[in-house]
């Protein structure tokens, strides 16, 4: 642990007046009302999109990177946009796949200290840097009507879950959420339906049908464009 780090420890527990916590938390909530306001303001004139998870560590040129790069421009075949963390890895492939289909093509970026740095495929218009994680996660949420996810690390499980969650408690649409890569996500689901829900009853039988596996492009479009016909529903930009 750094002297910064844990200087940032022993200030938590540092005992504050008044003032001081007034002014502080104050400003925070004007910055996160901020970052709102940005995000809905970009967000609402973006038209049909999905937004597309996965890890940023992912190496061009590698399956994953291909996939998410292959799905992407299918989606903007289909007449949808792609919504990315709007970082390397994953979001670069898919913002890529965006670019190159001539969909729209948006990238949340978040302000990282050591990782992150804008892709260079994202419009220029569809920009949006956040501080706080959970403003940017809203705009995926809210603006998506469909979750693709790739393999990815921590945070790719959170959006993962995030979105699961939601459609379980019905705070928003059952839309498709979709996990792509049999074989790494086997382990995972195998948990889920032998501890989580068989073992413990921490989940139901029905909630194993709120997302789909799929192992190709073809077949996570498929879910997106399948899913809407149902409602005689398709894109129109």
């Amino acid at each position: 642990m750094t002297p910064e780090e844990e200087e940032k420890i022993k200030h938590a527990f540092k005992e504050k007046d008044w003032n001081e916590i007034k002014t502080f938390d104050s400003w925070a909530v004007l910055k996160v009302v901020a970052e709102f306001v940005e995000g809905f303001e970009k967000m609402s004139r973006i038209g049909p999109c999905v937004s597309i998870f996965g890890s940023s560590r992912t190496k061009e040129g590698s399956k994953y990177f291909k996939l998410a790069e292959e799905i992407a421009f299918k989606l903007t075949q289909s007449g949808f946009g792609v919504i990315t963390g709007g970082g390397p890895g994953v979001m670069e492939a898919a913002n890529m796949g965006a670019s190159r289909g001539g969909g729209r093509s948006v990238g949340l970026n978040i302000d990282l200290p050591h990782e992150q740095g804008a892709n260079k495929f994202i419009d220029s218009d569809k920009l949006i840097t956040f501080n706080h994680f959970f403003v940017r996660k809203v705009m995926f949420v809210k603006y998506a009507q469909g979750f693709i996810v790739l393999p990815g690390g921590f945070g790719t499980f959170d959006e993962f879950f995030e979105a699961i969650t939601l459609i379980q408690t019905k705070k928003i649409e059952k839309f498709p959420l979709i996990l792509v890569g049999k074989s790494y996500w086997k382990g995972l689901i195998e948990w889920i339906q032998n501890v989580m829900m068989t073992e413990q009853s921490n989940i139901s039988a029905e909630d194993m049908e709120l997302f789909s596996l799929v192992d190709s492009a073809d077949e996570a479009v498929e879910n997106i464009n399948s899913f809407y016909s149902k409602y005689l529903l398709s894109p129109n930009f």
